[in-house]
């Protein structure tokens, strides 16, 4: 199925906006409570899936919808539709602070990979499907959102979101290392494996955590520098615990 063509502008600088402007009749799909504002004429739907696969019947899209839950993701996809004559806008955002990374996946041999919680939203007629890394085993568990990646297949436009800022790298037979929340996404040529590092010293006292992702091959990777788990924790750790000494 052949992506439907959106235009984009991408607003802010610490916190970023996408806002798309949606032809006729054209559609973009987001994870739901991404929307931010939307023009009139732009009407959504909540559904059951991508909607990419207009042949695929209850069952298969109970299937896909039932991988999405069991990965912490929601069931439902929410379809943003242009249904006036006019040109219409509807804007994107996430959650917390950081960097949108708009992607013409024909660029990259229309398909990518990345962490559950990266995807925004993306031009209708893409693919959203949850696969397991190659190699799980033990340190694919300890390494908490590491080993669940979701790959997003089409030949139009798909938003990432990243922490803070995003790196690009270029990978051509080298290996990087990198913590497993610091990955936003890669392309295909990319091995994906979680380590065990150091040891219990190392886990307790060296701050790094018990596993690194390592990525290796040739390809592209997206890295933020700013994951929200490791904000929330800080943000928890500086609140003051209040008193309960009473006079």
């Amino acid at each position: 199925m052949r992506c439907h063509n959106i235009e984009y502008e991408i607003l802010g600088q610490g916190s970023q906006i996408a806002e798309i402007t949606l032809q006729s009749g054209k559609t973009v799909i987001a994870e739901a409570g991404m929307m931010n504002y939307f023009q009139h004429g732009v009407k959504f739907e909540t559904k059951l899936g991508d909607g990419s696969d207009a042949r695929s019947g209850v069952f298969g899209k109970m299937f896909s919808a039932g991988k999405r839950m069991l990965s912490g993701e929601s069931l439902f996809v929410t379809h943003f539709t242009n249904e006036s004559s006019k040109p219409r806008i509807a804007a994107f955002a996430a959650p917390y602070p950081g960097t949108i990374v708009p992607l013409d996946l024909s660029q990259y041999n229309e398909k990518v990979y990345c962490q559950k919680d990266a995807f925004l939203c993306a031009a209708f007629g893409t693919r959203l499907d949850i696969e397991l890394t190659k190699r799980i085993g033990t340190a694919g568990f300890f390494g908490g959102e590491g080993f669940i990646l979701e790959s997003i297949t089409g030949d139009g436009t798909v938003f990432l979101h990243a922490g803070g800022i995003v790196i690009e790298k270029k990978l051509d037979g080298d290996e990087l290392h990198v913590d497993t929340g610091s990955l936003v996404g890669f392309t295909e040529g990319i091995d994906y494996d979680i380590k065990l590092v150091g040891g219990l010293k190392s886990m307790i006292f060296g701050g790094e955590g018990l596993c690194l992702t390592k990525l290796s091959g040739s390809g592209t990777v997206w890295l933020q520098s700013l994951p929200f788990p490791r904000l929330a924790e800080r943000i928890v750790n500086s609140v003051p615990v209040p008193s309960h000494n009473h006079k």
